[in-house]
């Protein structure tokens, strides 16, 4: 079965952001809340109609200022519903209104969005997306897969073969750092049942 590493490198549309974004560690909010929106926005569609309309998200949604977003009224939600550039989809607009307002809540606990995942992790996918589904709109197992796979949060995004696997795997992602820290309590448990057992 061919992997998005098998034809994204090279690809007109896909290798900047496979060879450049996708799995990398993020700490930046805006760019985190872009990549919210845009895997909110994909479902149901391609990632490749989302990265060709991604400069349209980012003028339509002000460079994803999250309190600009989040300050949206009646007037913006009509504009986007309107804006040909982007996903005209009632429940995906207001998905993003709605979430910038909960990410300014979680940024006010937690110092940033950023700050706030950082606190839940580790978590394996199935309650990060009962975390999500509690917390935002419009997230569902695909979506939250996709976005912490996207920011280093769960494995998966490249196959140990790419060359980009390398260069993400020397920034020490968040599922790698917890991957090599419950591997090394194995292997401590180990060490410890095996001195119990010869003694």
């Amino acid at each position: 079965m061919s992997s998005y590493c098998d034809f994204a490198p090279d690809h007109p549309v896909h290798a900047y952001y496979h060879n450049q974004e996708y799995g990398f560690p993020v700490e930046d909010d805006q760019v985190l809340f872009e990549r919210l929106i845009l895997e909110i926005n994909q479902a149901g569609l391609s990632w490749e109609l989302m990265l060709k309309k991604r400069e349209n998200f980012r003028a339509a949604y002000h460079g994803f200022d999250i309190a600009r977003v989040a300050g949206y009224g009646e007037k913006d939600r009509t504009r986007l519903l309107n804006d040909a550039g982007i996903i005209r989809n009632r429940l995906k607009v207001d998905a993003a209104i709605e979430n910038a307002k909960r990410i300014l809540v979680l940024a006010e606990e937690h110092g940033s969005f950023a700050g706030w995942i950082a606190a839940q992790h580790p978590l394996p996918k199935e309650d990060w997306v009962k975390l999500f589904r509690k917390t935002f709109k419009f997230t569902g197992g695909e979506i939250v897969g996709e976005f912490l796979m996207s920011i280093g949060y769960l494995p998966g995004a490249h196959h140990e073969k790419c060359p980009t696997y390398r260069k993400i795997a020397g920034l020490k992602p968040a599922w790698m750092v917890a991957a090599k820290k419950t591997a090394a309590k194995k292997l401590g448990a180990g060490a410890g049942k095996a001195k119990k057992a010869k003694k």
